[in-house]
């Protein structure tokens, strides 16, 4: 046991770098976003750990007047839904909740009037 300040700062602070280092790895979250420069920028991001994740469909850049827009999702190159991106912020975003994607899944986002998708592959 330690006996003095220093030594017991020096213990808390090697168990404080020990613990991230033995805990279970990070939930599995992951972005992608198409790779336009111009045009509606796409994007998918996927919150979860292993085979279960939420995805969220993001456009990015909408024009202002714009408040919601269609947005679907894909799970392999075929549809799964559709629902309703609203704007918050600066962004149209929808999140479909949190489910067994699969590993090895290829899931996309589309836009209504936008052929562009954002794709991300579960692990």
């Amino acid at each position: 046991m330690p006996r003095t300040p220093a030594a017991l700062a020096l213990c808390l602070a090697l168990a404080a770098v020990a613990v991230p280092l033995s805990a279970s790895p990070a939930a599995a979250d992951s972005s992608a976003c198409t790779h336009h420069f111009s045009g509606p920028q796409i994007c998918i991001r996927l919150e979860g750990r292993g085979a279960r994740n939420s995805v969220t469909g993001i456009w990015t850049n909408p024009p202002e007047e714009i408040a919601s827009r269609p947005v679907s999702l894909l799970r392999n190159g075929r549809h799964v839904d559709t629902a309703t991106a609203v704007r918050s912020g600066k962004a149209l975003t929808h999140t479909w909740p949190s489910g067994d994607t699969g590993s090895g899944t290829e899931l996309c986002v589309r836009f209504r009037g936008s052929q562009r998708l954002a794709c991300q592959t579960t692990h």
